[in-house]
Parts: C-alpha cells; sequence; structure tokens
C-alpha cells in the first residue's frame, strides 16, 4: 500500500478525516455546521466540511455515502460518487438527501459521508470505424444474464 501527502487547509472545529482502520479506503468526512439541518424526506442540502484540498495531478477525491446512514437513515450522497478534480481548490461540500420517509437532523460533527482518494487516467481519443468483436457484442442492460 502507498501512501500521498494531500495538503489541505482545515476551517473547522473539527479533528482532520483519519481512517477507522488501517485497510479502510475512505475517511469519514463530518459536518461543518453552525446550527443543525434538518433534512425533510427526498430534500437534498451541500453541507460544508470546512476542509479544503490540493490533489496531485492524476488524482481524484471521490465522495461516497456512508453505508450505516443509508442502511439506518435513508440518507446518501445525490451524486455519488462525487469527484473533486485536483485543480478545484473550494470548500469539501457533501450534497446530501434523505431517501426516508422520515426527519433527519444533521449535527455539527456528524459523519456524513466517507472520502476515497484515487489515481486516475485521461484519455485520448482515437477515432475508428469498426471495434472488436467481443463475447458480449451490443448486448446492454442485463444482457449477460441472471446469475
Amino acid at each position: 500500500m502507498t501512501t500521498i501527502q494531500l495538503k489541505v487547509i482545515n476551517q473547522s472545529e473539527h479533528a482532520l478525516p483519519e481512517y477507522a482502520t488501517i485497510l479502510s479506503a475512505g475517511l469519514d468526512l463530518k459536518a461543518n455546521l453552525s446550527e443543525s439541518i434538518l433534512l425533510k424526506p427526498l430534500q437534498r442540502y451541500l453541507i460544508p466540511t470546512g476542509l479544503f484540498i490540493e490533489l496531485p495531478a492524476g488524482f481524484e477525491a471521490q465522495i461516497r455515502p456512508r453505508s450505516g446512514l443509508a442502511f439506518k437513515n435513508g440518507l446518501t450522497v445525490l451524486n455519488a460518487p462525487g469527484t473533486i478534480d485536483a485543480d478545484y481548490r473550494g470548500e469539501v461540500k457533501v450534497l446530501l438527501v434523505n431517501l426516508s420517509d422520515t426527519d433527519f437532523i444533521v449535527n455539527n460533527g456528524e459523519r456524513i459521508a466517507q472520502m476515497v482518494v484515487a489515481k486516475h487516467e485521461q484519455i485520448v481519443w482515437k477515432l475508428v470505424n469498426q471495434l472488436e468483436n467481443s463475447k458480449r457484442g451490443l448486448g446492454g442492460f442485463g444482457s449477460t444474464g441472471n446469475k
């Protein structure tokens, strides 16, 4: 496992996110709020974290739902996974949505999402007239069967 150094400005009152275990892929992001937010069913809210990051070239930060919040409370990240590009310098925010049938209160310091930093590649298009055949071919949604 390799590590990278990530520049960060922390304007929240919370400690920097940490990995829960030695093999965790994601860091839990916390809400940075001056007052609690009531999320009604199907309501969404852009929640600040107070964190500003500088990713190295060739890396992205993915903002993903926390499984516990999703399972227990029906909360998820609306644009999951949200991508933070290496040239973005604004505050990391989480677009949280309440998909349950009950209200949910987001409190300051609550763990609302997780962030995974991942290496990525960029492509160069190669225009062709034909693609190589494959076993799947043109089969779309559900074309590989149920088993």
